[in-house]
């Protein structure tokens, strides 16, 4: 028996040595193993995981269009407060994808990414063909540009809108201001005012968004520093941009907005946007889950598109008016053009109460990113914009009326998506499933030595004290002698013996 107890003790002490020693390995070495996990599979090469989903995004992106029709036309241009009623969503599902795919030596990739755009009738509350009631874009736009002109050179182009029936608000579909209408008045201000608006044919709000590029990217790859996967490089051949007034508003930082370094901390990302012609910086609000996947959100700080009054490093981006809208005008042909977060969210109260119809909320209006902070790839995102023409009443052109002066919006757009199916499938097993196996393995095998080698030494010690009970090698300790007794005959006779001899 002490000799199986032995054998067994050897046994779970041998086991739990090796529990110990995997453990040990794993809590040194796994890690290591996650860590060259995910860099392998998250740079830019064609061998990665993610390099099918960077060249060919699979995740189903639609953008959601809201229009604010104008009810009342004619009393703005009485001097009137504008009242808005908000249409829509007009829903576009979105495919983005990469060609021009050139790799140099310097550890860097560009590319170009087109994205085009097919209504979704059954997911939107309407159609192209309705018909809404809008500023006249290009003619306020063209007014408000030529303020500062001569008033002979007003006074003309006021004549020529007034022979193209021109005026301050229009009706059209939606498919037309989204997409493009033709419309006399460009080529009426180009023959005014040569060069004022530098395009010609169909004017559009998104008719740059459909079928064409955001411009030549270069980013770094990954493959000798994944600390800069994704980080641009340049933009067009820039460093740096040339709209604002400032080195720091120029400068071109963080990625190209699809994917984000590995190892994330929680602070902020930053990302550079062509349609907002600058860099953005986002911040980290909340820790969480997206469908098992554990995510950082990261949301826009009041400061992204505050003034610089109120926040001074954003003095670069002015000429500024009220803080909460960002003034595009230096990038978008000097119209007087201005974007905000949907309905003024976060921008001053003077804005909201300029117009009725608005109901500024977190839940609707707030932009956010939930990125896998490990693999800095986004898991559900939702960005959301809002347009803003300025409009006001312009001397010498008789069709702006009595107009106040007012930041008018037009519509606001939210890019939404994220990531589903065997996509999500392929990333949640490669990327989070196997690290997390690995590292509840490590503590697992650690946990179970303990036990194993306590029971190992219980067992041995067991044996051993059995073991030293029944050895034939150990004599037993000698009885002690019985007591004196009367009745003890020897000892009786033994003293009979000694009188005799005494009496001799």
């Amino acid at each position: 028996m002490a000799a199986v107890r032995r054998r067994l003790a050897l046994g779970l002490g041998l086991a739990g040595a090796v529990c110990a020693l995997l453990g040990v390995c794993l809590l040194v070495v796994g890690p290591v193993i996650i860590r060259e996990q995910v860099v392998k599979n998250v740079r830019i090469d064609p061998s990665s995981i993610s390099f099918s989903m960077w060249k060919d995004i699979p995740v189903p992106f639609y953008m959601s269009v809201y229009f604010f029709e104008v009810l009342n036309p004619k009393e703005v241009l009485q001097g009137a407060k504008p009242v808005l009623s908000q249409r829509g969503p007009y829903v576009y599902r979105e495919f983005r994808y990469k060609t021009n795919i050139t790799f140099h030596d310097n550890d860097t990739v560009s590319f170009l990414e087109y994205r085009r755009l097919f209504f979704q009738p059954h997911l939107s509350n309407g159609t192209e063909e309705e018909y809404i009631v809008v500023p006249n874009i290009l003619m306020m736009g063209a007014a408000v540009m030529m303020e500062r002109l001569p008033n002979f050179v007003k006074l003309l182009l006021s004549g020529a809108l007034a022979g193209l029936r021109q005026e301050a608000f229009m009706n059209r579909t939606v498919g037309e201001i989204m997409w493009g209408y033709e419309d006399p008045l460009i080529d009426a201000i180009n023959a005014i005012v040569p060069g004022l608006i530098p395009f010609k044919g169909k004017f559009g709000l998104f008719i740059e968004m459909n079928n064409t590029n955001s411009g030549l990217f270069t980013v770094n790859t990954g493959m000798k520093d994944i600390s800069r996967v994704h980080i641009v490089d340049s933009w067009n051949g820039l460093k740096k941009v040339k709209y604002w007034r400032s080195d720091e508003c120029n400068m071109i930082n963080g990625t190209s907005g699809e994917m984000w370094p590995p190892f994330m901390t929680p602070t902020s990302l930053e990302f550079y946007s062509p349609d907002a012609c600058r860099s953005m910086t986002l911040v980290y609000e909340q820790s969480g889950k997206f469908k098992g996947v554990p995510t950082y959100r990261f949301v826009a700080p009041k400061t992204l598109f505050a003034n610089g009054t109120e926040y001074p490093p954003n003095e670069g981006f002015c000429p500024c008016m009220q803080s909460g809208i960002l003034n595009v005008s230096s990038c978008r042909l000097n119209a007087p053009m201005f974007i905000s977060h949907p309905h003024f969210y976060n921008a001053d109260p003077a804005l909201v109460d300029a117009v009725e119809g608005l109901h500024p909320s977190k839940d609707k209006h707030s932009l956010f990113l939930d990125v896998h902070p490990m693999t800095g790839i986004p898991m559900n995102c939702s960005i959301k914009l809002q347009l803003n023409l300025y409009i006001k009443q312009v001397s010498g052109i008789i069709q702006t009326g009595k107009i106040k002066p007012v930041v008018l919006p037009l519509l606001w757009f939210a890019e939404s998506g994220s990531i589903e199916g065997s996509v999500l499938k392929q990333f949640y097993t490669s990327l989070v499933l196997i690290p997390s196996l690995l590292d509840y393995l490590q503590y697992i095998l650690l946990g179970l030595s303990i036990p194993l080698i306590v029971s190992a030494g219980v067992l041995m010690a067991t044996s051993r004290r059995d073991a030293a009970e029944k050895s034939p090698l150990c004599p037993a300790p000698p009885s002690p002698p019985p007591p004196a007794s009367e009745t003890t005959p020897l000892l009786r006779d033994a003293a009979a013996l000694s009188r005799d001899d005494a009496e001799a």
